[in-house]
């Protein structure tokens, strides 16, 4: 009985003597922790890109347009789809192509002076009102209503070619900033970039392209003057591609706000039919530079 007592009091004592021990062992790892001074270094800077070089215009409906260079670029890519195949050299003359997509004011605007119909919005998953604002980039019209739109401007839809020279300038990147995605440079599925459904053209400064052009990536995808040809690339001229002369379809370039990353990427081509609507497909002109008009001139 006795050493029955006694082991439990010896067992009492040495659990109180490990309870002081683990607290003066927490009391030294703070203060050892509390006597590192961390030297924390700031976060690398992100350079600024310089876009000054490149002319602007304004057109004749108030829209800043940017200059795209005379020069080669290559076009399409190895690793996509098959139509985005051969990736090929293509030599382009100067032009101009809008900085920001068009946006619903704009083209309501148009509407207005034309009396041409209203875009047509087909079916949303949500409230409409959360994409039909003022601000956010015209979208709803069918390849006809593009064209009419940019001719009212007194410019014309991009080729193709052009699509893709303004988004990726002379080199090979898959998107306008470069090769990876990376957050915060496009809106594209998700709300991960900050918005669920459309963006006002213009809201992502670091995912603007070589020539400072902003949306090639996501938001809406745009039409372009091109008829669809899946091998149109194997038989392209060398110096502006004009594009089929027939076929049923038309070409949307640039991805949107319901296209994964992968899908984003500025070689994958879209086909549709020219009287297709659709949420995610809106506008960006562009015009000859032969053909500038006489307002304000300015840098990019």
């Amino acid at each position: 009985m006795i050493g029955a007592i006694i082991f439990v009091f010896a067992s009492f004592i040495l659990m109180i003597v490990m309870l002081v021990y683990e607290s003066y062992k927490a009391k030294k790892q703070r203060e050892l922790v509390a006597s590192i001074v961390v030297e924390s270094k700031p976060a690398a800077a992100v350079a600024t890109r310089d876009y000054s070089i490149y002319k602007t215009i304004v057109g004749e409906e108030g829209r800043e347009m940017v200059q795209i260079p005379e020069g080669p670029f290559m076009m399409g890519g190895k690793d996509g789809d098959p139509d985005e195949a051969p990736e090929h050299q293509i030599y382009l003359a100067t032009y101009y192509i809008d900085k920001k997509e068009v946006t619903q004011a704009e083209y309501e605007r148009y509407v207005k002076m034309t009396k041409r119909g209203k875009p047509f919005i087909p079916v949303f998953e949500d409230d409409q009102s959360k994409i039909l604002k003022p601000e956010m980039p015209a979208m709803g019209m069918s390849w006809a209503d593009a064209d009419a739109y940019c001719k009212w401007a007194g410019k014309r839809l991009p080729t193709e070619a052009e699509w893709e020279k303004a988004g990726r300038g002379e080199g090979k990147r898959r998107y306008p900033w470069g090769d990876e995605f990376g957050m915060g440079h496009a809106n594209v599925d998700g709300d991960e970039d900050g918005f669920k459904y459309l963006a006002p053209p213009g809201s992502f400064e670091s995912g603007r392209s070589p020539y400072g052009i902003y949306d090639m990536t996501g938001n809406v995808a745009e039409w372009v003057a091109d008829t669809y040809d899946e091998r149109y690339y194997e038989k392209a001229p060398y110096r502006d591609p004009p594009g089929p002369e027939e076929g049923q379809h038309k070409v949307i370039r640039g991805g949107s706000w319901r296209e994964t990353q992968h899908n984003a990427r500025l070689s994958k081509r879209f086909q549709a039919k020219m009287w297709r609507t659709d949420t995610t497909i809106g506008i960006r002109c562009a015009r000859d530079a032969d053909e500038e008009p006489k307002g304000r001139t300015g840098k990019s």
